[in-house]
């Protein structure tokens, strides 16, 4: 074998240069430099086995154990060309628990998108080429590195359920979607947004009406049980930090003269989804501050005097949305009881609030967005996480039965405060 010692390479441009002959080396004297050779296409072996997350260092093979839960292996940053690693399923379960190769801001395969690698025993091998392509497999695998890409996100409380994560927000956070997956593994999130119930009134008062209700299921992959107001569709989400605002329940009224309408709940929003406030329901037996309009209306006071005529339950579905977020309130006649809240899917009656909504989003079928019971005495709240009202009535005073948080269930008549909302984002993240 013959060497050859490089001090200085004058070349035309155009012209192709050859050193040595095959089995050649060529030496390079010192402080000279060599460029586009790239690397050899051998990494080295960490033997210790990965299983929890990690990012990848040029230079390195890793074994990857996901025995325990799938697991996301983050590409090098800032990568330059020939840049080198390898993965290889150490227990051969990747098709079960999938490895995601999160981008870190380079491509894979020409294509702005995350990876997952699905295959049993599966090994593979990703170098750097330029800006246009970024990561190429250059190994023969059974896959292709390009092919099912899934959803990766972390935010609020996280649970499994099958090849599906659900996410479930009780209070103002953020959902922050580090992979947005494509459309042969997941692109899209069915979600679910209930608004704060709306407190009842005062004095013979309505109940208060269910939060708005907004339910939406993406049907390419998705099968649970969603409720009879679901949307046909989900929501992509693009990589990025989605906020999210859980509305709070709507107080009740005042106590003492005037004996004013309950609040409304507050708004719970995820993406471009905003679900309403529930209505809070009339208020005074004699001053009649009206029920008010909201995802689901609150229900009419009790007349005065009984001869009187009815008093108007407030507004449902405000502002409208299709399906409908919600209902009106109960419309009080002459003579009766104060009225009920609306609910999610049914006005109700004069003392038993509207019916609310069922969904297994969460992987249990879960009632919420009840509308709060009419009174003054033996009202029924929504089975659906409306308040009921307490019984029986003692020495002339209203009892009433605040909404449980996080249902989005109205306020039980003459006293009780709207239950809190809810935001649950469910989507698959692997086959």
């Amino acid at each position: 074998m013959s060497t050859i010692k490089v001090n200085t390479v004058t070349k035309r441009t155009g012209s192709t240069l050859t050193l040595g002959e095959s089995g050649t080396t060529v030496t390079l004297a010192c402080g000279a430099t060599q460029t586009g050779f790239g690397r050899t296409g051998t990494v080295d072996w960490c033997t210790t086995a990965k299983t929890s997350p990690f990012t990848a260092v040029s230079g390195d093979g890793f074994f990857v154990n996901t025995t325990g839960g799938a697991i996301t292996v983050t590409l090098p940053s800032s990568p330059s060309a020939g840049d080198i690693i390898a993965l290889k399923d150490y227990a051969n379960t990747w098709d079960t628990n999938n490895v995601t190769l999160a981008r870190n801001g380079s491509k894979i395969n020409g294509q702005c998108t995350c990876a997952t690698l699905n295959t049993e025993s599966q090994a593979v091998t990703l170098i750097y080429v330029d800006g246009t392509k970024g990561w190429q497999d250059i190994q023969d695998s059974t896959s292709n590195v390009t092919g099912q890409a899934y959803v990766t996100a972390t935010g609020g409380t996280v649970t499994t359920s099958g090849d599906y994560k659900i996410h479930t927000f009780l209070s103002d956070a953020n959902f922050v979607v580090s992979c947005a997956g494509n459309a042969s593994g997941s692109n899209k999130v069915s979600y679910l947004v209930v608004a704060g119930g709306g407190g009842s009134g005062r004095y013979y008062g309505g109940g208060g009406g269910g939060g708005g209700y907004r339910e939406g299921k993406a049907p390419a992959f998705d099968s649970y049980s969603a409720s009879p107001l679901v949307a046909p569709d989900g929501i992509t989400v693009p990589a990025a930090t989605y906020p999210i605002t859980v509305g709070g329940g709507g107080a009740t009224g005042c106590g003492s003269a005037p004996y004013t309408a309950g609040a409304n709940g507050v708004n719970s929003i995820f993406s471009s989804i905003t679900s309403a406030g529930g209505g809070g329901g009339a208020g005074g037996h004699t001053v009649h501050d009206p029920a008010k309009a909201g995802g689901s209306g609150g229900g009419g006071n009790y007349p005065s005097p009984a001869s009187s005529g009815g008093e108007t339950g407030g507004a449902g579905n405000t502002p409208p949305v299709s399906p409908p977020q919600g209902t009106p309130g109960v419309t009080t006649p002459a003579p009766a009881w104060a009225g009920a809240g609306g609910g999610a899917t049914a006005t109700g009656a004069i003392r038993v609030g509207g019916a609310g909504a069922t969904s297994s989003i969460n992987g249990t079928p879960t009632g919420r967005a009840g509308g709060g019971a009419g009174g003054p005495c033996s009202g029924a709240g929504s089975p659906q996480a409306g308040a009921a009202a307490a019984s029986p009535c003692g020495s002339g005073a209203n009892y009433n039965t605040n909404a449980t948080a996080n249902t989005g269930g109205g306020g039980g008549s003459d006293g009780g405060a709207g239950g809190s909302g809810i935001v649950i984002i469910r989507y698959k993240f692997q086959n």
